[in-house]
């Protein structure tokens, strides 16, 4: 069987922790499986790099910062195929371009077109375990080298399982699964041995940062078998498959309405005050945010004291917030509202559940857990299994305590986290 294994920037953190990975590919190697690895950068290697671009220039451009920042996998492949090697199996580095990750050309956050695994197939086929740096790609249009996104390591493991049509894609990170929260937020959190790719989609969407969401959504729509696992035990971690082949005794809870709590600190919020209440207006307004590569979330429009203009109150990531401003700004005469109001201090709190759906009283309980922890709602969104709310960075934790006791999610044993990342 071809099995993809991918291993977090937690799990390759140094010397020792790349040859206790080797042993593990090793050993899946030698259970007769041909294995592909997809490995991220060591440790905080890519925040080091970003920190030495800013040095070197307040504005690098994007196309010399994917050069840079692509170094990070390309160092921890080569490391990880000589502690291989050592253990007497041969090994392969490649890059992401050399494995045939094709891409587009937009440096930062390019999506994947296609992918040719040729060379990866070939040293399968010679018996050689592939290691590939994640995270990375090459251009179809430009031939430049493109990344894809700060935890796209995940993207590329099943991407890459879904064209080598493997078995299943391992993902391995410093805890055991996907658990009901956050267990550094959370110590009472359980883990899910089985979770829907519909569930986890809502939840990565959320903020759970144990799998990138375009890994959830690729796995959904190629029906790749995710096994989310710790590089540093053998306990069983968390399958994630199709709802209709989840068993109900699996989830290790008794039908739980909701699967689990996430959070998003990393947050910011615009208010654009007094717009004109005409037609298309809002959409000026997002065609805008949508040039500027942006990625907005929650969208809430209110009508001012003026029964002409409104309020348009918006969230998106706390790193994109100068750039949107900036594009506002600029278009602000055309548009024609008075003044732009910016917030950082915002996150998000998100319960998720497909129980929601057949069961009354969930946004009763949600909201009555927020009051009793003297937690403030700033904005709400919904889906058929999510409830979402902007609240206050500082009551994000308390919030997802509350919610996560008020749902029956707590368990009695602390979960562990072994390197403290959460990849």
């Amino acid at each position: 069987m071809r099995v993809v294994q991918k291993f977090g920037g937690s799990s390759v953190a140094n010397a020792e922790s790349i040859k206790r990975v080797a042993r593990r590919i090793v050993a899946t190697k030698q259970l007769g499986n041909d294995v592909c690895v997809i490995v991220s950068a060591m440790g905080d290697t890519t925040d080091e790099l970003l920190d030495l671009a800013q040095e070197v220039s307040p504005n690098p451009r994007p196309r010399e910062l994917d050069m840079l920042l692509t170094a990070g996998e390309r160092m921890s492949a080569a490391l990880l195929a000589m502690a291989i090697n050592d253990l007497g199996e041969d090994a392969r580095s490649f890059t992401g371009s050399q494995a045939g990750v094709i891409t587009t050309a937009r440096h930062g956050d390019a999506r994947i077109i296609d992918i040719t695994p040729g060379r990866i197939v070939n040293a399968l086929d010679e018996g050689d375990i592939v290691i590939v740096a994640g995270f990375q790609g090459v251009s179809q249009d430009t031939k430049d080298v493109t990344t894809l996104g700060r935890g796209a390591s995940d993207t590329t493991a099943v991407a890459l399982a879904a064209a080598l049509k493997a078995g299943y894609c391992e993902i391995y990170s410093d805890v055991d699964g996907v658990f009901t929260a956050d267990p550094r937020v959370v110590p009472e959190a359980q883990q899910i041995p089985e979770i829907s790719y519909e569930e986890m989609m809502e939840l990565a969407a959320s903020g759970a940062k144990i799998l990138h969401l375009r890994c959830v959504e690729y796995a959904r729509r190629e029906n790749v078998p995710v096994h989310v696992r710790s590089s540093f035990s053998d306990k069983p971690g968390t399958w994630l498959k199709d709802a209709k082949d989840i068993k109900k005794e699996g989830r290790g809870m008794e039908n739980p309405i909701i699967t689990g709590v996430a959070q998003d600190k990393a947050l910011a919020k615009i208010t654009l005050v007094d717009v004109p209440d005409r037609p298309g207006e809002a959409s000026q307004v997002f065609e805008l945010v949508a040039a500027a590569g942006v990625n907005v979330d929650i969208i809430v429009q209110n009508q001012s004291i003026s029964d002409e203009a409104v309020a348009i109150t918006f969230t998106l990531p706390q790193d994109q917030l100068a750039k949107t401003i900036a594009v506002l700004e600029g278009a602000q005469e055309r548009i024609g509202f008075r003044k732009i109001l910016a917030d950082e201090t915002v996150g998000k709190v998100s319960v998720v559940g497909v129980g929601m759906r057949t069961t009354p009283g969930v946004a009763a309980t949600f909201f009555k857990a927020l009051a009793d922890a003297g937690v403030n709602v700033q904005m709400i969104s919904t889906s058929e299994i999510r409830i979402s709310v902007i609240v206050l960075a500082s009551d994000i934790d308390k919030a997802v305590r509350a919610l996560h006791t008020a749902f029956g999610l707590d368990g009695t044993n602390a979960a562990v986290v072994y390197a403290g990342t959460g990849r």
